[in-house]
């Protein structure tokens, strides 16, 4: 037994030697990056909420649930990982113990010989494996062979996964082996319940005392093989996840949903655009180096599972943005050229020329790590960032890439330089006069039948007022959102909320401005608005807007502006819960409702909207086969609504088309820009005769002042309250 502890040993010691070089490698590239103290600094602060995280995500296995299949597989080998841990104790147990005394009975002290623990052990052992075969049948089903672009495993290393789910087969196979041989030995701890190492045992015993004794040791050696191969692939393959995984959701940004965009930082530093140098401060992402270490982090933890890529309505609609493909490809790249990243200046000179040209590689670009198109693609849904199961925030990467496209190289797509001076010479995206976003509240006062009268807000907010009414560029310019807003106005009248209006002193929150990476232009429109309510002494808002809302909610705190943000449709509801609005009038309609990005995933709103439909005589709703938290995107947010779509299938149509197999009489949302987009693809489906002619998309809102005032037009479909 002293050779067979001596191998052990030796193997160990090779194996931990390797791995902790491998990871030394890997931190030090981390470190090369830009620091992120902000999330150290989070992390210490919310130590409740990280261990929460910790427990829900990591050991909970929470976000792999959601897909059943795949996720009780991954949680039962998960914990095989964690349970079996007692076996690796009592195995490297039983080879000292062997060495010392010649016997390697050795048991873990106050718990070793518990039945229980056999028994779990063996539970989850046997559990584990029928996790492998359920993954590799969701594999097999699932391949890119088979599947082409539709499979979730395509662009992922396949070969590196096959060889994972063989290593931990041959850790589970060797398991046995041992702990079979060791009962037939004697020095196995447990009397009872190990009922698989029972079993192993019985098909050996025929092969005699001999035989097992010799088995034991070869079994003990394999075992502890097997773990140590397994150790020195996982730090080398994208399987890292099983240490990175918990720093990674430790150290994610953690409110509930999306939250706000990352500040812009350079050097860990807020930047100070007043202050900023471009020839010494980092603006967004421009070479991999840019990137944090919490980036680095993102890249480590990469499963390569396909989630993201499966929900990504870019990915669905043939364009070539894969939020998993974003995420490797730049984890591929650092990894290439970290030879020159680690070297000092010295070294750098000496390193192969295939190393030295990827120096001067752009992150983006034609000849780039991520192509233009991939980049622009983005509508910023935040569905990959809610289906990933290790916490990896793509919109950060693609914002922080397009910072530096929109900042230093002045490269996007040209009809968003269009809206990009609009908003800095009109403060609203289509350039319109600052005085039209009274007009709706003039055509309110001018209507024959109940008029009603909106007070703007001159210097201060009058004190008798509970809201301000955040109208939003749309909301106050676009035609088909004006109705929803002059729904909204109508709806609070009725109920006696008192607001109030900002009107031509309004200006864009800048959240296109933002989500396109100019920072700069979102600045100074968030602190002219910021400076604007504070004058006028605003403490709660209600917007229509989920854009708006997102970003007055989220993002202005950023720049000191501390608002209660609501958004129209929860107001609403609880409105109509206290009985301020009764919806009376029956809507005899199917409808289906549509989940805004910035609303949904962003904010975590799901109910509110569908509450107020409930509440609503004769609708009757059918969800979408994609909704909530899985919902399909409009194809408008991350500032596309501003840019045309001109690769693959407009995401407007996908979701329309999807909208359509309900066979709804309406379509109902709860954002202007949605609005817009489901109402342009419906009316394109009209003109081909694939939607019916009286389908009309519409807010919430316009339901229930449809249903409070009974008003319907003469096709009996939900019309514009009387008068507007």
């Amino acid at each position: 037994m002293l050779l067979v502890a001596i191998i052990g040993l030796v193997m160990t010691a090779v194996a931990v030697v390797l791995a902790g070089r491998r990871a030394h490698w890997l931190y030090g590239l981390a470190t090369s990056g830009q620091p992120a103290p902000e999330r150290v600094r989070y992390a210490r602060d919310n130590a409740g909420a990280e261990l929460k995280a910790q427990v829900v995500e990591v050991f909970a296995q929470k976000k792999l649930l959601k897909w059943t299949p795949s996720g009780v597989a991954h949680f039962v080998v998960f914990w095989a990982f964690v349970i079996l841990i007692t076996v690796y104790v009592e195995a490297y147990g039983a080879l000292i113990q062997g060495a010392i005394t010649g016997e390697p009975d050795f048991h873990i002290p106050l718990i070793g010989t518990w039945p229980v623990l056999g028994f779990l052990q063996d539970l989850i052992a046997v559990a584990c494996v029928l996790g492998l075969v359920s993954f590799a049948a969701i594999r097999l089903k699932n391949s890119p062979k088979k599947l082409g672009r539709d499979s979730r495993f395509s662009g992922s290393h396949l070969g590196g996964a096959w060889l994972i789910l063989f290593m931990i087969f041959n850790v589970i196979w060797t398991l046995f082996l041992f702990r079979g041989a060791s009962i037939n030995t004697g020095n196995f701890p447990y009397d009872s319940g190990a009922f698989a190492s029972e079993a192993v045992a019985a098909a050996l015993r025929p092969l005699g005392v001999g035989v097992n004794e010799a088995l034991e040791p070869v079994g003990l050696l394999l075992h502890i093989g097997v773990m140590l191969v397994f150790l020195v692939i996982v730090v080398n393959s994208k399987h890292l996840h099983i240490f990175t995984a918990p720093l990674n959701v430790l150290f994610s940004r953690r409110p509930d949903g999306m939250g706000a965009v990352p500040e812009m930082r350079s050097h860990g530093k807020v930047l100070d655009f007043e202050e900023a140098d471009p020839d010494t401060d980092v603006f967004g992402r421009g070479k991999i180096e840019d990137t944090t270490w919490k980036g680095f982090l993102d890249f480590y933890t990469c499963t390569e599972c396909g989630r993201c890529q499966s929900q990504c309505p870019a990915w669905n609609t043939d364009k070539p943005l894969s939020p998993k493909m974003l995420i490797l490809d730049q984890r591929d790249h650092a990894f290439a050229i970290a030879p020159y990243l680690l070297a000092g200046e010295e070294e750098r000179a000496k390193l192969p020329e295939d190393v030295l040209a990827l120096a001067g590689k752009p992150l983006v670009g034609e000849e780039g790590v991520i192509h233009p198109d991939v980049l622009w693609s983005c509508t910023n849904c935040g569905a990959c960032v809610e289906q990933c199961p290790v916490d990896i925030e793509h919109i950060d990467h693609i914002i922080d890439m397009r910072r530096y496209q929109v900042m230093i190289e002045s490269s996007f797509p040209s009809e968003a330089g269009v809206m990009l001076k609009n908003l800095e010479n009109k403060g609203n995206p289509w350039g319109l006069p600052e005085g039209k976003r009274a007009e709706w509240i003039e055509e309110l006062a001018s209507r024959e039948v109940d008029p009603i009268e909106v007070t703007m807000v001159d210097d201060k907010m009058p004190e008798d007022v509970e809201y301000l009414f955040w109208v939003g560029c749309a909301g106050a310019l676009e035609d088909r959102a004006r109705k929803t807003t002059k729904a909204v106005a109508e709806l609070l009248h009725i109920a006696g909320v008192r607001f109030a209006v900002l009107g031509p002193s309004e200006a864009c929150t800048g959240d296109p401005a933002r989500r396109l990476g100019m920072e700069f232009v979102f600045d100074m429109l968030a602190r002219q608005n910021i400076e604007t309510l504070n004058e006028a002494g605003v403490k709660k808002i209600v917007a229509t807007c989920p854009h708006c809302f997102n970003t007055l909610a989220n993002e202005y705190p950023q720049l000191g502006g501390h608002f209660e943000v609501v958004h129209h449709t929860q107001l609403l509801a609880h409105l109509v819960e206290a009985g301020k609005l009764t919806p009376v009038t029956p809507i005899e309609e199917k409808i289906t409702y549509h989940d805004p990005c910035f609303l949904g995933r962003h904010n975590k709103v799901y109910a509110q909207p569908r509450d107020i439909m409930a509440t609503v005589p004769g609708v009757r709703t059918q969800e979408m086969h994609r909704c909530k938290e899985r919902g399909f995107c409009c194809g408008a947010g991350g500032a596309r609504m501003w840019m045309e779509e001109r690769i693959g299938k407009r995401i407007n149509t996908e979701r329309v088309d999807e909208a359509l197999t309900t066979d709804p009489d309406t379509v109902s949302t709860a954002c202007p820009f949605c609005l817009v987009m489901l109402g342009d693809a419906i009316n394109e489906k009209k003109n081909t005769g694939q939607a019916k002619e009286t389908l009309e998309v519409v807010d919430v809102a316009q339901l229930l002042i449809t249903s409070v005032k009974g008003q319907k037009d003469q096709k009996g479909q939900q019309g514009e309250p009387v008068g507007a």
